[in-house]
């Protein structure tokens, strides 16, 4: 009766483990302790094995892991990098090659869309340093993305213009006219800061157009140039754009 009633309750408990989830059962310390101890126990040497490593398939010597004391169930989603992701400034300047020096361009988006600028040269950031000039259409100096450009085929030739150096990416960045308004003072006051061409930028914007208008006087329809920069692009009835030659 003895070994009948020692093994009812064995059985009985193997029927219970059955029941319970095996996410519960490996998770237990208890169970993850127990396996460490018989791999500990074995008499072959539990930290190391020979196995076959590397390509050439010799045997080496390779530690054995334990089993974990914790297990994660579940893991999160994890992004794969699939290509080596370059930085902004590490990126290759494609300029199209209808973007040359002295080419008279017309914009397609922003403030100025519809006008015809002379393309000046491309900047380090890939975008193109334009100008009206100014007297002709009220365009600045200021860069433009080549996306939203037309080349033309209305050339002008400026060989012998000189850019100012300090005209750079950096000469273009916004300013901020944002202010710390934490004092009393300052909450008080109704005035806002409002931007204002600098002196520098007015001088530089003189010494290249004065340069470009030069370089306009020398080309052989000079007088329609000046005409055609102060024009407005626009499209007609019965005008198809990819039709045209520009």
């Amino acid at each position: 009766m003895s070994e009948v009633g020692s093994a009812a309750p064995r059985a009985h408990r193997a029927a219970k483990r059955r029941v319970i989830s095996g996410k519960r059962y490996l998770e237990h310390k208890k169970f993850i302790h127990r396996i460490n101890r018989r791999l500990k126990a074995k008499n072959e040497p539990r930290a190391k094995g020979r196995y076959p490593v590397g390509k050439t398939k010799v045997k080496e010597e390779v530690t054995k892991k334990r089993f974990p004391r914790s297990f994660t169930t579940q893991q999160g989603k994890s992004k794969l990098r699939l290509r080596k992701t370059k930085c902004f400034s590490d990126h290759k300047r494609r300029i199209r090659p209808g973007f040359v020096p002295g080419t008279v361009l017309i914009l397609l988006a922003g403030p100025h869309k519809g006008k015809r600028v002379v393309f000046l040269k491309a900047l380090r950031s890939g975008l193109l340093l334009v100008t009206g000039p100014f007297k002709y259409n009220g365009v600045p100096l200021r860069r433009i993305n080549q996306r939203y450009a037309i080349a033309t085929q209305t050339r002008i030739d400026l060989s012998g213009i000189e850019i100012p150096k300090r005209v750079t990416d950096e000469y273009f960045k916004r300013v901020d006219l944002k202010e710390d308004r934490r004092s009393v003072d300052k909450l008080l006051t109704d005035e806002v800061k409002k931007y204002s061409v600098s002196e520098e930028r007015k001088e530089d914007q003189k010494v290249v157009d004065s340069q470009v208008s030069a370089a306009m006087k020398k080309h052989p329809d000079s007088k329609l140039l000046h005409a055609y920069l102060r024009s407005l692009f626009s499209l007609g009835k019965r005008d198809y754009p990819h039709r045209m030659i520009f």
